[in-house]
């Protein structure tokens, strides 16, 4: 299992060529730097559902916050998710992380607003 970083595009009033991240992995946890103006833009044309989900390492209370997952349909999947409140899905360095149940025909951008 390794860990890929992915570098957050700016949005801008001027509109932003998106650049997406495919041959992704379902043994891989994706990070990317998060300052909670982040989102994520999933796309999916391949057979199969996949299910991302976005880990949560804080605590409220002590006690352990729910990770968020986030269904991509099969063939004509396009969903956006975020943003995400750094003081929730933070770790140590500012990252927030998230990982793939399945990978057929799924591109993923990080794009900051």
């Amino acid at each position: 299992m390794a860990t890929v970083n992915l570098t957050p595009q700016q949005v801008t009033k001027s509109g932003v060529t998106v650049s997406r991240t495919g041959s992704l992995s379902v043994s891989d946890t994706y990070k990317f730097v998060n300052d909670g103006a982040t989102i994520l833009h999933f796309r999916k044309s391949g057979a199969g559902v996949c299910t991302a989900t976005v880990q949560t390492p804080q605590q409220v209370a002590g006690l352990d916050v729910a990770e968020n997952t986030v269904s991509v349909p099969a063939s004509t999947g396009d969903v956006v998710c975020g943003p995400f409140p750094p003081s929730v899905f933070n770790d140590g360095n500012g990252l927030a992380a998230f990982t793939l149940s399945e990978i057929t025909g799924l591109d993923v951008a990080v794009l900051k607003v």
